[in-house]
């Protein structure tokens, strides 16, 4: 399999590979069903995962909105989840941190205005994560530097009123 290079401050940078992250929900840089947002039932979408390495201790899920008016908004923070190709649908499959709504759970894509982009970034880690529950996306980002040995994104779309 081939390995990708993230490129960090610097002149730093962190070889890994490949993960593929779907889901059976919607299609990468497609809209995400109503029912995974606030204008439905917002519970998480499933994901797939594959090409998880053998040498994995845990892996990683960030969501994010890159488009948010201020500064990227954290949707859900989930780390320690044990090795699994298939992440259920609203379902805890590790600890959760603290996402930019100040709660520790998912919370589904609800913007304002415009469609906007929400990034599943799911990381594969070479170690478990001894971390507090009210970790932040930053925290968690520093705790895994260093430790990331494959790293894959699925990107959903989403509109108010678009399905």
């Amino acid at each position: 399999m081939s390995k990708s290079t993230i490129h960090t401050e610097g002149t730093r940078a962190i070889d890994y590979k490949p993960l593929k992250v779907s889901s059976p929900a919607f299609g990468h840089e497609k809209y995400i069903p109503a029912k995974y947002t606030c204008d439905g039932v917002n519970i998480s979408p499933p994901l797939t995962i594959e090409h998880v390495p053998e040498k994995a201790a845990c892996l990683v899920l960030i969501l994010d909105d890159p488009d948010a008016r201020a500064e990227t908004w954290v949707h859900w923070l989930i780390w320690n989840i044990p090795l699994t190709h298939h992440l259920k649908e609203n379902a805890v499959h590790g600890i959760e941190g603290m996402n930019d709504f100040k709660q520790h759970q998912y919370g589904g894509p609800c913007p304002p205005s415009g469609t906007h982009r929400y990034f599943f970034k799911v990381y594969s880690l070479d170690t478990l994560l001894d971390l507090p529950v009210h970790t932040t996306k930053v925290q968690l980002e520093k705790a895994m530097s260093g430790h990331i040995i494959a790293f894959g994104e699925l990107i959903g779309l989403y509109k108010r009123g678009s399905k």
